[in-house]
């Protein structure tokens, strides 16, 4: 599955023209916490979360309990793994295309339900977008295909009915899972890979704005068609059903938002009265003003010059692990993004999506006129939202 978000496809396996320059990957603080990195595939950080661990203690303990010996336990256990090793290529497949299109993957995270592809963001242009999701699923039914010639080769069954919890040919199992994954992912449901192809085919008919809200209804269909199959035959369809559900209303959601931000400047959103910080100023200074106001992101100024950023994160960091009177120069940000005012709005957000909902500080010819914060765009949104339905005749700016 890939996330576009942070924004994010979400699978069992679990991304305006033109298209942005290719960006060097950036990890997310939120994916790193309690994960360890295993590695490096075409510069793209492989991670596998802690509770993945879990899966595999509970598959062992699993079959200790029915009494299996050791060999069971490591044909369980080698399943395991190698079922995820192949959804860490379904996963790649998804990040390379969008590599072609000039899109970047932050990482590839290993979760207990599957595998999920940090992307930068998907692409707006529908036969993109079509090819992005699509990449996942053909990379597993290449890996089935592959393995239906080497079972022939070898004169291994490779129907169904070879299937067993334990024991049974352990290629025709890696066979199977690879092809139901496909199958999966390819329901036409957010936020499965069949989800974005199918927004992406009605895109190519429609704007990309109702296509999603179209898409949505009928991921939401199927998500009712899946709790009703698991509340009569399988329970934990309905489980799935919840995810498609939340993952349907999510992603029109934040398509309802990037709609409602289009053609507007950052401008129109950013604070303008806030509070800086010298590199000498302490931690308890930076304590004070969260306490005294809403503001929790900090820039750091040496004169006129912006220096650093301090967020919510690194004061609390800070307090942990220096003391209240450490200065702020010791846990600020020095790579600090920042926008013009001028800049589209939509652009800015999807920024900040990528850089975890920090503060972003707004800059006009050298010169710091204000913040921009996701919290300051849902404040604006919701207050047109409110003019517009008070004054339902004129036309609302805000």
């Amino acid at each position: 599955m890939s996330d576009a978000r942070s924004a994010p496809l979400f699978r069992l396996s679990g991304p305006p023209e033109p298209v942005d320059p290719p960006q060097p990957p950036r990890t997310d603080p939120r994916t790193v916490s309690w994960s360890w990195r295993l590695g490096t595939v075409f510069g793209i950080p492989v991670r596998v979360h802690a509770t993945f661990w879990l899966l595999l203690g509970f598959i062992a303990i699993s079959h200790i309990l029915q009494g299996h010996g050791v060999r069971a336990i490591s044909g369980g256990l080698l399943l395991i793994l190698s079922l995820f090793a192949c959804v860490v290529l379904h996963e790649l497949s998804h990040a390379l295309v969008a590599r072609r299109f000039g899109i970047g993957t932050r990482d590839i995270m290993l979760l207990p339900i599957g595998g999920v592809a940090h992307l930068e963001k998907m692409p707006e242009k529908p036969s993109q977008e079509l090819l992005v999701p699509l990449a996942g699923p053909v990379m597993s039914l290449a890996i089935a295909g592959g393995l239906f010639g080497v079972l022939a080769l070898l004169d291994i069954p490779a129907g169904a009915e070879g299937l067993q919890i334990v024991g049974g040919p352990f290629l025709t199992k890696l066979m199977w899972i690879n092809l139901m994954l496909a199958g999966f992912n390819l329901l036409p449901a957010f936020p499965m890979d069949g989800g974005r192809v199918l927004r992406a085919s009605l895109a190519m008919y429609m704007d990309r704005s109702r296509a999603t809200a179209v898409a949505a209804r009928i991921g939401q269909g199927v998500a009712v068609l899946l709790g009703i199959w698991g509340l009569f035959f399988n329970p934990f369809l309905m489980l799935i059903a919840v995810f498609v559900w939340m993952g349907a209303k999510s992603e029109a959601s934040l398509v309802q938002v990037r709609t409602a931000l289009s053609g507007m400047a950052v401008s129109q959103a950013m604070i303008t009265e806030y509070r800086a910080l010298a590199p000498a100023d302490t931690l308890s200074r930076a304590v004070e003003l969260t306490l005294a106001g809403f503001q929790q992101d900090f820039p750091v100024m040496e004169g006129s010059e912006l220096v650093g950023m301090v967020t919510h994160a690194n004061v609390l960091e800070g307090l942990a692990k220096y003391s209240a009177n450490a200065p702020v120069k010791r846990v600020m940000q020095q790579n600090v993004e920042t926008a013009h005012p001028d800049e589209l709005l939509q652009g800015a957000f999807e920024r900040l999506q990528r850089h975890a909902g920090r503060a972003m500080v707004v800059v006009r010819d050298g010169q710091v006129v204000g913040l921009l914060t996701p919290q300051n765009i849902g404040e604006m949104l919701t207050m047109g939202k409110a003019l517009k339905r008070s004054r339902p005749n004129e036309v609302v700016r805000v």
